[in-house]
């Protein structure tokens, strides 16, 4: 949307109008796109990390702008306009980054799975060192069996929990579309832990958490946690991180095959625990 009226800076010089603008970006979207194939993944991480800084910012600055009295100076309105520009352009090569790659191909049929995501999992993930689902589960922080003591190195990798959380609640907006599929899989796993939390099969971990945490008492966590059972939010949590598990254990899975062109080790669950019913990866 172009301004209605010329800009001028204090010298009465016109400023670039944002028709200009457009133009201006696109022809260097166009280029950075052509590059963005060869980006690599530290270049990656930093491009999906400034994403999210941008994305925020401009989210923060909206809502200003939304408790101005008056309508907003058109200067503000233009650079809100550009603001995004930027961040769809970093989003466009992002787009181009994750198709590149041959895995990224695939998990970008995913619905739930967009540009900026599909490329920091792929810029965060070194398949050679994922020899399990396991293992890449605990570099994401999805192991809750991982300690971390005060002092120690952190066991995980933060950027990419973050990544996975986002990935979560990606996979409960879409789990409406018909062509979803770990949305689905969290709606099930969502209605089962219910299930288990009626039943009180959670007591203890409810208990826990009263004795580890300070909870205020007039929340809605402490009244679940008071009488045995998880609060709605919790429950939500464990839902989203099962769906997500499984979408790591698919991508570790098919990110083997084409790397060393064999199955990796079965999951644990199977060797160890006599589990027979596996889901294949959907891509």
């Amino acid at each position: 949307m172009a301004l209605s009226n010329p800009v001028y800076d204090t010298q009465g010089k016109r400023v670039l109008v944002l028709d200009e603008m457009e133009s201006s970006v696109a022809k260097l979207s166009k280029d950075m796109r052509k590059a963005a194939a060869t980006i690599s993944s530290t270049e990656a991480r930093f491009l999906v990390d400034a994403y999210y800084q941008m994305q925020d910012r401009r989210i923060r600055s909206n809502n200003q702008l939304r408790q101005m009295p008056d309508e907003p100076h058109e200067v503000l309105s233009w650079l809100a306009e550009q603001s995004t520009i930027l961040e769809n352009n970093v989003k466009g090569a992002l787009d181009v980054c994750s198709k590149s790659h041959p895995i990224g191909e695939r998990i970008r049929t995913v619905v739930g799975v967009g540009p900026v995501i599909a490329a920091g999992l792929l810029a965060h993930i070194d398949i050679h060192k994922a020899k399990t689902a396991g293992a890449l589960w605990k570099y994401a922080g999805l192991d809750p069996s991982t300690q971390w003591k005060k002092g120690q190195k952190r066991p995980w990798n933060a950027a990419l929990k973050v990544l996975c959380w986002k990935l979560g609640e990606s996979f409960v907006k879409v789990s409406g579309n018909k062509n979803d599929v770990y949305g689905k899989i969290y709606k099930q796993r969502k209605e089962l832990e219910a299930q288990r939390n009626e039943s009180g099969e959670f007591a203890e971990q409810a208990k826990a958490k009263l004795e580890k945490f300070n909870i205020g008492k007039t929340t809605d966590a402490y009244k679940a946690y008071s009488i045995g059972k998880l609060p709605p939010a919790h429950i939500h949590a464990r839902a989203t991180r099962f769906a997500v598990k499984l979408f790591l254990s698919h991508l570790q899975e098919v990110w083997w095959k084409h790397e060393f062109h064999t199955d990796p080790p079965a999951p644990y669950a199977m060797v160890h625990q006599g589990h027979a019913h596996k889901i294949e990866p959907p891509f």
